[in-house]
């Protein structure tokens, strides 16, 4: 008989499972081609001298040697509680593993890890169009939509192009 489902912090040596996972990820998002993350990268942001970002890794069981499930998070400040919050940038599980309670085991080890660190919020987004994850959220987390805020970014390029509002230095 198999044993229980593990939920482990990700360690070095997990690094190809992990891009495996994001690149799975990325599929189902459906943009396959959009990952430009290598385990080199991985390594160094995750595990370098300083880490900026943190993974969780979930297995079926105890014996399984491949992991089905991620879910790599970040922690950011709010200025208006005054304590830090924790980002979910990506929470996956396989297709074969999912509605075995993997997603809500690695949401209830967020959730440990917020209440250590004394995070007063746990944040991430959702692909509008990801509806079976927007009821697993909504119902069974009883996470609320944020309808004021709107998302915004700036990739790489615009990145650069606010270099025309720094201040000069003497």
């Amino acid at each position: 008989m198999s044993s229980a489902p593990v939920i482990r912090p990700a360690r070095p040596e997990d690094v190809d499972d992990i891009l495996q996972l994001i690149i799975d990820l990325a599929v189902y998002e459906k943009e396959p081609d959009a990952v430009k993350a290598t385990p080199e990268l991985l390594r160094k942001n995750l595990f370098g001298e300083t880490p900026y970002a943190h993974a969780l890794l979930a297995f079926p069981s105890a014996e399984a040697k491949k992991p089905v499930g991620l879910a790599l998070y970040f922690f950011n400040y709010s200025t208006w509680t005054g304590r830090p919050g924790l980002y979910l940038e990506d929470l996956y599980v396989s297709p074969e593993s999912r509605n075995t309670g993997l997603g809500k085991a690695l949401f209830g080890a967020l959730g440990r890890v917020a209440r250590e660190r004394n995070c007063a919020r746990l944040d991430w987004s959702v692909l509008k169009w990801n509806a079976p994850s927007i009821a697993f959220y909504e119902n069974t987390l009883r996470a609320t939509q944020m309808s004021e805020w709107v998302g915004m970014r700036l990739d790489e390029e615009g990145i650069a192009t606010l270099e025309k509002f720094a201040l000069k230095s003497d």
